[in-house]
Order: structure tokens, then C-alpha cells, then sequence
């Protein structure tokens, strides 16, 4: 007859396991034990050693994951949040973390988009080009009013006559 598994060592193996493939949040590993009917008492004790020896660490996660996600993926501050706050973050450990990415910045990873995406368009229209760089941009997070300056921006760097833009006024929605 199998032996009942120590529920300390089944909290441990899934702990280690899913941080052998990538830094989690607290919350996550907690998530992921509770699906595994780990019993409270045994998931918080085990995560509370993991954070005593420094494998888990929430504060260097949310900053990882800010860094990250800005600049490999292009993601607004906003959008980070969200992520931040579904993988478990509390509210003030992910404004700490969020506060490494400032608004210049935050133009800065923009503008790059939208010239990625004007370029990436360049045989179309100027409505179509700018409607899906604002559909782009919007889906990243960036708010509407940044989009649209950073657009017309770069379409008159591009084209520095008046008629290209014309048709924006208006015509366009933010998203």
C-alpha cells in the first residue's frame, strides 16, 4: 500500500519546479499549490521558508518583470500594472517597481512603435496606416492622447506635406 506523500514535500516540488523554469510571484506559487490541494498552513509555512532563503522574492519579481516587459515588449505602464496585479503583486510593491519606467521613457518605447508600425505599413494609406498604429499602440497601453501626437508626429517626419495629414482630423479615433 502507497504511503500517503508528505503534503511539505509536495508544496516544496511544485514550488521548485515551476521556479526552476522562471521567477513566480509569491502569489503564483500559492495559486499553483492550492490547485494541488496543498493545505494552507503547509503552502504558506513552505513559501515563507522560500522567502527566508531568497527564492522568492516579489519586490525583485515586479522589478524583473517591469524591465521586461517595457523594454523587450514595448508594454505602457499601464499594461504593466494590470500584469503586475494579475500575477499577484500588491499595489505598492508594483508602483515601487513601476516607478523605474518615467514618462520620457515611456514616450521614448512609443515613438519606437510607431515608427516600427508606419514602416511596417508603408504601402498603405495614411488613414489605414494610422488607424492600426493606434490600434497597436492602444493594445500595449498607451493612452489615446500620446498615441495620436506620436502618430501625427512621425507622419509628417515622413511625409512633410499637409495633404498626407489632412484626413486625420478627426477621421481617425484613438482605438
Amino acid at each position: 500500500m502507497d504511503a500517503e506523500p508528505d503534503q511539505e514535500s509536495v508544496a516544496r516540488a511544485i514550488a521548485l519546479r515551476l521556479l526552476t523554469g522562471a521567477a513566480r510571484s509569491r502569489a503564483q506559487l500559492a495559486e499553483a499549490m492550492a490547485r494541488k490541494e496543498v493545505p494552507d498552513a503547509v503552502a504558506e509555512k513552505v513559501l515563507d521558508r522560500f522567502t527566508e532563503v531568497g527564492l522568492i522574492d516579489d519586490e525583485e519579481f515586479a522589478r524583473m518583470l517591469v524591465r521586461t516587459r517595457h523594454a523587450e515588449r514595448g508594454l505602457s505602464r499601464r499594461a504593466i500594472a494590470v500584469e503586475l496585479r494579475r500575477k499577484g503583486i500588491d499595489d505598492e510593491l508594483a508602483a515601487a517597481a513601476l516607478d523605474e519606467v518615467d514618462s520620457d521613457d515611456e514616450e521614448i518605447a512609443a515613438r519606437a512603435l510607431v515608427r516600427r508600425k508606419l514602416a511596417a505599413t508603408s504601402t498603405l494609406d495614411v488613414q489605414t496606416r494610422a488607424r492600426r498604429t493606434y490600434a497597436a499602440l492602444g493594445r500595449k497601453g498607451y493612452p489615446p492622447g500620446l498615441v495620436s501626437r506620436l502618430v501625427r508626429e512621425e507622419l509628417a517626419a515622413i511625409d512633410s506635406t499637409d495633404e498626407t495629414l489632412e484626413g486625420l482630423d478627426g477621421a481617425v479615433s484613438p482605438y
